[in-house]
């Protein structure tokens, strides 16, 4: 029997500039028994992966971005975590590899927010513009593969959304708190997981786990708006949601659905550190802290060279809250009201 593993994590939900993402991994476990608990990838794959970056047999790093993205002031920031997504993305026959920014958004299913700092052409992948490192790839994509191979692992996708300014705004608006912006994009992402692989016929459906939103303690009342089906049967007499643990660290929840329809389950926990814990969450966090990166520097090199129209030298910035408010001091004389209004996030 196979299992599917689904890891669900963002980037972003702090700032008070540029985009919130929530990013998907999903992988399938093959020969998997349902008495035993979910496998540790890491254990797996530790032909090919690890969690440091510092490996010194040159495996591939998988691990909560925080961990791996470097120093901006290192000169390649972002190396770790593009060395992971990119192997990740290029596995298989229909993979893909991307060497421009809009290549990986469009590997990653991200539709960007139509804002003028987010336009203009492609950017290349931060030290994707040379053979040997898009070579590099490859050989990445084929430890990958050899590893899964053996260890009868599939990766399944790897999505993003990415919530442009104006969105979350209005979904703060409308809901009247913070959170539903995470909310409504994981939503999206176990939505699709229980449409696509909760009719399989394994013991508790896909698992999928998610970083602990916040000090939440209690999902049942978003599981419900996320999976409407499902709350319909369970209203009705024809479906279930049970709580299997509810901690100071985790909630995990088993939800089906027997009514009209495809049968269907899952299981679904959100779980404190879960980066550290389960590599379809690394892998996500990776990809979502990546798609905000490379947003962001959209962001600085759209408003660099209006701010240089007009004789004005502006550093960039991560949008984070300390310097995102030194950014709108040194560029207050660059953007209209209008636009300041659009692009700083109210919560």
């Amino acid at each position: 029997m196979s299992l599917v593993i689904v890891g669900i994590d963002e980037a972003g939900y702090g700032p008070l500039l540029g985009p919130l993402v929530v990013a998907r991994a999903s992988f399938r476990v093959r020969d998997w028994e349902p008495s035993k608990p979910a496998p540790d990838l890491w254990k797996l794959l530790k032909a090919a992966t690890c969690r440091k970056a510092s490996d010194k047999a040159r495996r591939i790093p998988f691990d909560d971005s925080k961990k791996l993205k470097r120093p901006n002031d290192s000169g390649e920031p972002l190396t770790h975590l593009l060395r992971g997504v990119l192997a990740m993305l290029a596995l298989g026959s229909a993979g893909r590899r991307p060497v421009t920014d809009i290549e990986f958004f469009e590997a990653v299913g991200v539709v960007v927010e139509p804002q003028v700092w987010y336009e203009g052409e492609p950017l290349p992948l931060p030290g994707y513009d040379t053979d040997s490192r898009c070579a590099a790839v490859g050989i990445d994509a084929n430890s990958l593969a050899s590893a899964m191979g053996e260890a009868g692992i599939e990766l399944l996708d790897v999505r993003a959304i990415a919530i442009g300014e104006r969105t979350f705004n209005h979904i703060v608006k409308c809901e009247g708190n913070k959170s539903a912006t995470t909310a409504m994009a994981i939503g999206q992402h176990v939505r699709h997981a229980w449409e696509r692989w909760g009719g399989e016929p394994v013991e508790g459906g896909p698992r999928i786990v998610c970083d602990r939103q916040g000090g939440r303690a209690d999902y049942t009342g978003p599981i419900r708006e996320w999976l409407p089906d499902a709350a319909a049967a369970i209203d009705c007499g024809s479906g279930t949601l049970h709580t299997v643990e509810q901690s100071d660290t985790r909630s995990r929840y088993r939800v089906a659905s027997q009514g009209a329809g495809t049968p269907r389950q899952a299981t679904l926990s959100f779980e404190v550190d879960s980066e550290s814990a389960h590599l379809p969450i690394a892998l996500a966090s990776m990809t979502a802290k990546l798609t905000r990166e490379l947003l962001m520097a959209r962001f600085n090199r759209y408003w660099a060279a209006r701010a240089a129209a007009a004789g004005v030298e502006l550093k960039p910035t991560a949008g984070y809250y300390t310097d995102a408010k030194r950014w709108l001091g040194d560029a207050k004389t660059v953007f209209t009201a209008d636009e300041r209004r659009t692009m700083v996030r109210i919560a």
